[in-house]
């Protein structure tokens, strides 16, 4: 049709509607790709700071930004901080964040582990070259439909004072809370709220959710199939490279995607590292 009527306008349509089929193709592709128990489910995201002090607490927060961002260019997207641990003189020890939005753990699953930041440390006066860690965890968040079982006796419960901003009330009752699941050595704290009981069923909730990825991780593990990114954390296991300086690039060191539009990824544009981790 287009030969016969040399219709350039039929051309441009059905150029932008193959476009249209491709983005869809590709969406499917990996939702399809993300078919394991837990895929559909809420995240949280937790952060640690490596040793180092300020220069691994600044890299901390870049991360949590980072992720945040992320989070705000995706649709019907919710974003809730639950703890932060500021640093003394920048940055962030920890923190925990909520995604809401379906199959965001599917996307963000496989960030967990280490990330590695060279660059020239802003805090240096003597303007020399710094390597960070920090790590990141990521873990689902359960539904009622699914019954988490441990007794009471394997709980400890403490309460304190929250940090950072929140008001005088936030400030000067012990509101926060951290419970510990003794057999699994498991922690979670919540201080996102001012009532001490609505950031207990918080820190309630994500528990049920540990404990739920740590048995989805021992069934693996059971059937030879262990996320080996997971089961080898640790300060010497890095998942990505993050350099600054001297050159700019980042990399992920198990697919081996790589990019040197640094400012981008750390602005929150991290799609192509999730979609190739996705394909592992």
């Amino acid at each position: 049709m287009i030969n016969q009527d040399n219709d350039k306008e039929l051309v441009e349509e059905l150029l932008l509607e193959t476009e249209n089929v491709l983005k869809f193709s590709i969406k499917i592709r990996y939702l399809n790709l993300m078919n394991e128990e837990a895929d559909h489910y809420n995240a949280f995201i937790e952060i640690h700071a490596g040793a180092g002090g300020t220069e691994s607490q600044d890299w901390a927060e870049m991360l949590q930004r980072m992720y945040v961002r992320w989070a705000e260019s995706q649709e019907n997207c919710d974003i809730k901080l639950f703890q932060e641990t500021r640093g003394e003189e920048a940055g962030i020890k920890s923190c925990i964040i909520k995604i809401s939005k379906e199959f965001s753990y599917g996307w963000l699953k496989r960030e967990s582990g280490i990330h590695r930041l060279v660059r020239i440390s802003p805090f240096d006066s003597n303007k020399r070259r710094h390597t960070s860690f920090a790590s990141v965890w990521v873990y689902p968040e359960v539904d009622e439909k699914i019954n988490i079982d441990f007794n009471d006796s394997d709980l400890r419960i403490d309460t304190y004072r929250a940090s950072g901003a929140g008001g005088q009330h936030v400030n000067k009752t012990d509101s926060a809370v951290r419970i510990t699941h003794i057999p699994s050595n498991i922690v979670v704290q919540c201080q996102s709220d001012r009532s001490q009981h609505k950031n207990r069923s918080n820190a309630m909730n994500m528990l049920k959710s540990r404990l739920y990825e740590l048995e989805l991780q021992n069934r693996k593990e059971k059937e030879n199939l262990a996320n080996k990114e997971k089961k080898q954390i640790g300060w010497g296991n890095q998942i990505r490279s993050y350099i600054l300086h001297p050159y700019k690039l980042i990399k992920d060191l198990r697919t081996d995607y790589e990019t040197s539009n640094v400012q981008d990824i750390l602005d929150g544009k991290i799609d192509k590292f999730l979609e190739s981790s996705l394909t592992l």
